[in-house]
């Protein structure tokens, strides 16, 4: 019922729905966390996200898509939320001015979810009313250090600081869900958009909801030349992600987007203690079966 709520949303809203491939020739976003598989003769990868598809969608004139498909994560991560397979809920708009207009899509799109799950089998959850607060991270960092909250990543949030500045904004403004923004150049992926201003923050946001994140948006570099020079910054090899930068040589609209992890969603709607208990036949590090 949240999904049919969320869909009914992007249907409403012009996002025309696609599919991208969970395969791919190389692992093109950086780092480590991607699975390898036998490609035939060769190598290939596990897609993280459709998110280079995504992008491929607006520089092609699609202008609103979301997709709703498999996202993998080699992550050996042994927590109560995180999965190295999940469903994953994304969308891409284009014409947006900052990463502010896709936080205002990403609100409408969750109270259109949340409505439709109480008028169908929950009449007492409490639909988040739009206007979600908003704050950076320095902000955030500020206000945990007044309480003597103090994470080990300067630039990033912690478990126990995710719930600590929930726990605050919820008691200053009684919304469950905020919005932390501008994160370090550090901790995000190089098609973020950097402040002309602050060019070592990123025009990036995550959402959290009931202490946990949900959602890791941003607005993307679409100028090229911007791009390949944050790719070599990162440590991504232009000539390995050259299709996709390819996409972008002749011009592409100003654009934006998330991922979501409905699974987080709701486990924390109904006060689960694991994703594993909101997600059918979750598969973690150390779960392969059935």
């Amino acid at each position: 019922q949240l999904e049919k709520g969320v869909r009914d949303h992007f249907l409403n809203n012009g996002y025309m729905q696609f599919y991208s491939p969970s395969l791919m020739s190389a692992a093109s976003e950086g780092g480590s966390e991607f699975f390898k598989v036998i490609y035939f003769e060769r190598e290939a990868f596990l897609a993280q996200s459709p998110q280079f598809y995504k992008q491929m969608a607006m520089a092609s004139g699609f202008e609103r898509v979301f997709a709703v498909g498999p996202v993998f994560r080699a992550e050996p991560s042994f927590t109560t939320r995180h999965l190295t397979e999940f469903t994953g809920w994304d969308f891409e708009i284009s014409y947006i001015d900052s990463h502010h207009d896709v936080m205002d899509q990403e609100e409408l799109m969750l109270i259109s979810g949340f409505q439709n799950v109480k008028d169908t089998i929950m009449p007492d959850l409490e639909v988040p009313k739009q206007g979600f607060p908003r704050i950076t991270m320095s902000e955030a960092k500020t206000k945990l250090k007044a309480a003597g909250i103090n994470g080990e990543k300067e630039h990033d949030l912690s478990p126990e600081e995710e719930r600590a500045i929930s726990k605050m904004i919820k008691e200053e403004t009684g919304h469950d869900f905020v919005f932390i923004t501008d994160y370090h150049i550090s901790i995000r992926p190089f098609y973020h958009m950097r402040h002309t201003d602050n060019p070592e923050l990123t025009k990036s946001f995550d959402l959290l909801y009931k202490g946990i994140e949900i959602t890791t948006g941003a607005q993307r570099e679409h100028r090229p030349e911007i791009l390949e020079k944050q790719a070599i910054e990162k440590g991504v090899e232009p000539d390995s992600i050259r299709d996709y930068l390819n996409f972008f040589k002749y011009g592409c609209l100003p654009h934006g987007g998330v991922g979501i992890g409905p699974g987080r969603i709701v486990m924390q709607m109904l006060g689960l203690e694991s994703i594993n208990e909101s997600t059918y036949l979750p598969r973690n590090v150390k779960r392969l079966t059935p």
